[in-house]
């Protein structure tokens, strides 16, 4: 047990966590590469390999589960490809424009210009923007949920 080793990627993994809500951040590949630094530090002695396949599996998960609920949100809704995109980029601008606002917001005005884009008219495209949205939302909520239980594997593991 290394003191340093352990509490370094319990810092990182809550600063990780803290991530899955800024669009670009690959917060699961962060949380798998500071369990490797860790495992690097202390010998390669605390975590198995069920534990790595199971980290390996998660990171996948998280990130599809973004993409997949995102769709599936702006399907429901009759949204569009084009409303998606348009709440992804307007994600990366929120995170610019008004923070941490701007990152509940932006998705929105991206995805109705997306779906107004798409040939909507603003009714149908205020429908598929609030679906690609409330996609997006549940998209995040599974990648935290799923960033948590990494950590929580990791956590058991090294403690």
């Amino acid at each position: 047990m290394n003191a340093f080793a352990d509490w370094l990627f319990v810092v990182v993994w809550a600063v990780a966590l803290f991530a899955t809500f800024i669009p670009v951040v690959p917060a699961g590949f962060i949380i798998v590469g500071t369990a490797l630094l860790h495992e690097l530090l202390v010998g390669f002695t605390e975590i198995s390999v069920p534990i790595w396949i199971g980290l390996g599996i998660l990171t996948v998960m998280s990130s599809l589960v973004d993409n997949i609920a995102g769709a599936l949100g702006a399907k429901h809704f009759g949204g569009s490809r084009q409303g998606v995109w348009g709440a992804f980029i307007g994600g990366l601008m929120g995170i610019f424009i008004l923070p941490p606002l701007g990152l509940f917001l932006m998705p929105l005005v991206g995805a109705y210009v997306g779906e107004l884009v798409a040939g909507r008219t603003a009714e149908a495209a205020l429908r598929g923007a609030w679906g690609a949205v409330l996609g997006l939302l549940g998209g995040l909520a599974g990648k935290f949920l799923i960033h948590l239980l990494m950590g929580i594997l990791v956590i058991q593991a090294i403690f």
